[in-house]
């Protein structure tokens, strides 16, 4: 009986030792891919890498999303999170860059090494890029332009609020909404650039144009933080004009539910995470990708904001 027993629990052992080794090599004949993103701690990001997890499972790979703590010199951040993913040698290397130029040598070490790397949401002056998959952040301006200039007149003055504008995001969005708005005669009267993306500056900024500029009659702000930061401070101040943003979280979604905004435009952040897991597999395969995926620009009004809240609800909760 005691040796019946002895054998018995040699078996499960054995059995759960092999059981093991099994998992962790059919883990390790998945190709690897690791997406590099600019933080985990905004709703925004937050997308983006439930987008990138489907397209892990859906796929077959094994994935992993990282990111820089949030705080200072996140680029600086981002550039040793970099060098330890290369000691790693990931097959394929997904990032959303910061721009410097220790970002740009610590991709070009990646090519070196023969690990393609593909850009998402931030397109940099990367020649060795192998795709980049994202807005197209100009026509993303433009098209918030035009959606702003829509509720408004000729001759109407309006404000724009953005981040630093040195960046191939922000400053391509800021370009593409001013030739909208002054195409038709619009009066760009107030323009903040280079704010944090954090409430409280915004915050300050706002009050500032609006004591500065009080006839402006819409606003367009180059984040959705940026805008509901300001949209906060004209509810209070008592001003009821459109607020556009740009990014497509939940909470801009909610104030459309709500009537409280008209319109924004916002990006697909779902889909970069998804189609840039895809573009990594094909590179993978060996097979042809597009130079430039665009992930579109939407509208959003009261007749999609809750469907667009229900898809957001559901995959972030």
């Amino acid at each position: 009986m005691k040796k019946n027993l002895l054998f018995l629990l040699w078996f499960l052992v054995f059995s759960s030792i092999l059981l093991c080794f099994k998992v962790k090599s059919y883990e390790d004949a998945k190709p690897k891919v690791v997406v590099v993103l600019k933080d985990l701690n905004t709703e925004y990001w937050e997308i983006v890498k439930a987008g990138a997890d489907k397209g892990f499972q859906d796929f077959g790979i094994n994935g992993q999303v990282v990111a820089p703590r949030t705080g200072l010199k996140e680029d600086v951040q981002q550039g040793y999170l970099l060098e330890k993913i290369l000691k790693e040698k990931p097959d394929v290397l997904v990032v959303s860059p910061f721009q410097s130029s220790a970002i740009l040598g610590g991709l070009n070490n990646f090519v070196k090494n023969k690990i393609p790397v593909i850009l998402v949401d931030t397109d940099i002056p990367f020649k060795n890029k192998t795709a980049f998959i994202g807005s197209n952040n100009f026509e993303l301006g433009r098209t918030a332009g035009e959606l702003l200039a829509s509720q408004l007149q000729p001759e109407d003055e309006v404000a724009l609020i953005a981040g630093d504008v040195t960046s191939p995001v922000i400053g391509d969005r800021i370009n593409g909404a001013k030739l909208s708005l002054e195409a038709v005669g619009i009066k760009i009267e107030a323009d903040k650039e280079n704010l944090p993306n954090e409430p409280k500056p915004v915050r300050n900024a706002m009050l500032k144009i609006l004591q500065q500029h009080p006839n402006i009659k819409g606003l367009f702000a180059t984040t959705d933080i940026m805008a509901l930061s300001a949209l906060d401070v004209l509810n209070k101040q008592g001003y009821q004009i459109p607020v556009i943003g740009a990014d497509g979280i939940s909470k801009i979604d909610e104030e459309i539910v709500n009537d409280t905004l008209k319109s924004t435009v916002a990006q697909n952040p779902y889909d970069m995470g998804y189609l840039s897991v895809a573009t990594a597999l094909k590179v993978l395969k060996k097979e042809r990708v597009e130079k430039n995926t665009y992930t579109g620009v939407d509208i959003i009004t009261n007749d999609n904001a809750q469907q667009k809240l229900d898809f957001l609800n559901k995959l972030l909760r």
